[in-house]
């Protein structure tokens, strides 16, 4: 138990700027156990935003939907959105393949880049304000945020490293197959708050978005790294909220 707990608060330093006074040990078991729970950590981003939206504070629809944008980037610390960037500035530049690795590793934002990140936030602030003028369940603000956090845990599990050394490489060394249903287990508890069809709609929509990240890496990139599995958890969560949309407009009425 000691090592679980150890690798949850490994994983809650790492993706978010929450508070955690523990000085955790990166060992092989802790490590295993942060990737398991990449998702329970998503759960815990999602429920800042899931009681403000139970509370119905007297604001408008919109001022709501700003404060959930701002503190889903600020929670992350822009760790994600910065692999977000550094993938399509990749990307977007079609060059080789080891040219794609040194724009990656460039300190610097292109044009591309920028471009990824205003279309990200732009959507993801019309689809949750679309959401919440829905009426739909607060629950889906933990079930978004852990299912897209699972994509990353999907990727270090099924795909190689794309260099020998890394964020991703280190993260994989402790990891097998089973731990890809092991994160899920915390999620499930979801399931009943949620609904059953949203829930499962969502599960859905999150397999189908790994099985095409994941061809679109290993074509682009030929393996993972540190910065497309940050990729994966921002553009999880757009594909998430796009599936939710989809879901109260068209599958519910």
């Amino acid at each position: 138990m000691k090592n679980a707990f150890h690798g949850f608060v490994l994983a809650v330093q790492f993706l978010t700027r929450l508070p955690v006074p523990v000085e955790a040990p990166w060992n092989a078991s802790a490590s295993r156990w942060a990737v398991r729970t990449y998702p329970l950590t998503g759960m815990l981003i999602g429920v800042l935003p899931a009681l403000f939206v139970w509370l119905e504070l007297p604001v408008s629809l919109f001022m709501q939907t700003v404060i959930i944008v701002t503190f889903f980037v600020w929670v992350s610390g822009g760790l994600h959105l910065d692999g977000w960037m550094d993938t399509f500035d990749a990307v977007g530049a079609n060059v080789s393949l080891e040219k794609k690795w040194e724009i990656m590793k460039d300190p610097h934002v292109g044009s591309f880049g920028i471009l990824a990140l205003m279309f990200l936030l732009g959507w993801k602030t019309i689809l949750i304000y679309e959401l919440l003028s829905s009426g739909i369940s607060p629950w889906i603000f933990l079930l978004i945020p852990a299912a897209a956090r699972w994509t990353a845990v999907y990727l270090l599990a099924e795909v190689p490293a794309s260099k020998p050394y890394g964020l991703a490489w280190s993260w994989q060394q402790h990891i097998k197959k089973k731990d890809l249903g092991l994160s899920l287990l915390p999620v499930l508890l979801l399931l009943p708050a949620a609904g059953t069809s949203l829930f499962l709609w969502t599960a859905l929509f999150t397999g189908i978005f790994v099985i095409l990240y994941r061809s679109w890496i290993l074509r682009h990139f030929r393996g993972v790294s540190g910065d497309l599995a940050g990729a994966s958890i921002e553009g999880g969560e757009l594909w998430g909220l796009t599936a939710a949309w989809i879901f109260i407009s068209f599958v519910t009425v």
